[in-house]
């Protein structure tokens, strides 16, 4: 397996599964009307992947949940990797994820294709240390133990910040954690350092008094996030014009919580149970907005791919070209112009 098993059994298990609905309702929002033909799709079900306090509270603030021509059932995982292999496993057909975990599933053979992308800020994707931590620099990380989520972004920030400071994985001792497991042992000091994202990084920042060590604005990630499908929905006709119709609205819905923060904070609040000033942080540091999934996203993660294969992290070399989809990509991008 390419992740920790437990995560990823966990994440099996307690899919959380629900018809689309209510959700937070936003003070400006707008009736929005089907974005596709309801013929045909009355009987479709789009099985989507998502993270607490992620897609589906966003798309339901912003009222993009509304007139849905097709039913959605949605997953909650922990992160990227777990929601890969459900995907794989043909358990869900969509679902959103950073930038590394296409990596590792290409390198594993998942029957998976990146269909859509979004950049975002760089700077909630950080390795931090507790604020009196000797740590100064990158090379101080040597010997020390760093807790990350195999396979996850933050493991992709975490291998550019040891090759930046000439250090090889081995000169670390990395404790693979998910991020749950990953914030009690930082806050127990039993981990030197954590590689971790959004909205992580701000609960840390505020709440431990943690310190960032150095942060993707470095150089250290390309910001990318992707929309992965699996390759049996999108074979299948009615799924894969739900899963049209789902990217459209999901990259309005990016575009709208950029342009309503506070109200995305709130939202991002009540779903994950965290303070609002930790979600208002996370926020303010500017969300993922839609991008072309060109050839220069395309090298951007196939250069990831070669560090990571260099590395001896993933068991092959991936030639991350063969694992997009870009059929959706130019209504996806006319939507949101």
């Amino acid at each position: 397996m390419w992740w920790r098993s437990g995560v990823a059994v966990l994440a099996l298990l307690g899919v959380l599964l629900t018809a689309c609905g209510s959700g937070a309702p936003s003070a400006d929002r707008a009736p929005v009307p089907s974005l596709v033909s309801d013929a045909g799709l009355a009987q479709v079900v789009l099985r989507v992947g998502d993270q607490k306090g992620g897609a589906k509270s966003m798309l339901a603030a912003a009222g993009l949940l509304d007139n849905v021509p097709y039913r959605i059932e949605w997953s909650t995982f922990a992160a990227g990797p777990p929601l890969l292999e459900a995907a794989s496993a043909g358990a869900i057909d969509l679902g959103g994820v950073g930038n590394t975990p296409p990596i590792f599933a290409a390198a594993a053979n998942a029957k998976v294709s990146v269909v859509s992308a979004a950049r975002g800020d760089l700077t909630g994707d950080a390795v931090l240390v507790p604020a009196d931590s000797p740590l100064r620099d990158l090379a101080g990380l040597r010997g020390r133990t760093v807790a990350v989520a195999k396979g996850s972004s933050a493991h992709g920030v975490l291998l550019s910040a040891l090759r930046r400071a000439n250090l090889a994985p081995s000169d670390v001792n990395i404790a693979y954690l998910a991020p749950a497991e990953a914030y009690a042992a930082f806050s127990q000091r039993r981990v030197d350092a954590w590689a971790i994202w959004e909205p992580y990084t701000s609960q840390a920042l505020r709440e431990t008094g943690a310190r960032v060590l150095v942060d993707g604005s470095a150089g250290l990630t390309n910001g990318l996030s992707f929309q992965v499908a699996s390759r049996a929905a999108l074979a299948d006709p009615g799924r894969n014009t739900a899963i049209r119709d789902y990217l459209i609205r999901y990259a309005r819905a990016m575009a709208w919580a950029d342009a309503h923060r506070e109200q995305r904070a709130a939202v991002w609040s009540r779903e994950t149970g965290l303070p609002v000033e930790v979600t208002r942080a996370a926020v303010e540091r500017g969300g993922d907005l839609a991008v072309p999934l060109d050839q220069a996203a395309i090298d951007s993660e196939q250069q990831l791919a070669d560090a990571f294969a260099d590395a001896r992290l993933v068991p092959s070399r991936v030639r991350f070209a063969d694992h997009v989809d870009r059929r959706h990509d130019q209504d996806v991008l006319a939507a949101v112009r």
